[in-house]
């Protein structure tokens, strides 16, 4: 038997589970890492080559060393010295900053222009509202002044 507290927790983790919020972050984050393999082969693919032409083509090959000397064995390993990988640093900023920029200019960007122009529409409905409630207002002013004159009936200063 499920005690009703337990019941009122699972009750709860289902409302949490089935609001939007859950699904639209499960979205991204997929997007999200299938977005990061774009940028990373854009940076592989085409920074790497174009940074290639002033040096080695592979960023992670650019390397310092703190300590001297710095071997390394066939297979590429570090055996002695303490090597500063300052180029796998380089790639990973460059791959931030295109992902950033792309997110910046390609979602930021035009959702807040769209939002922008959407309260500027919103306003422009309610300043038309306000008027048109005014407007009402004055014809009902007037009917109602009307519907009292005719109630009173013909005075001394009617023709």
């Amino acid at each position: 038997m499920v005690s009703k507290e337990k019941e009122s927790v699972l009750e709860g983790f289902k409302a949490f589970l089935t609001r939007g919020n859950v699904i639209d972050l499960a979205v991204a984050v997929v997007i999200g890492a299938a977005f990061t393999n774009v940028v990373n082969s854009l940076v592989k693919g085409v920074i790497n080559p174009v940074v290639g032409a002033f040096g080695t083509k592979d960023l992670d090959r650019y390397t310092s060393c703190l300590q001297a000397p710095c071997k390394r064995n066939a297979a590429g390993e570090v055996v002695s010295g303490i090597p500063i990988m300052w180029g796998t640093v380089l790639s990973s900023t460059l791959s931030f900053l295109i992902t950033a920029a792309v997110v910046y200019f390609l979602m930021v960007l035009p959702m807040a222009k769209y939002l922008a122009r959407r309260a500027r529409q919103q306003a422009v409905k309610e300043q038309v509202e306000e008027v048109l409630e005014v407007s009402e207002l004055e014809v009902l002013k007037e009917i109602r002044d009307a519907l009292l004159a005719q109630q009173r009936g013909p005075g001394p200063s009617a023709p």
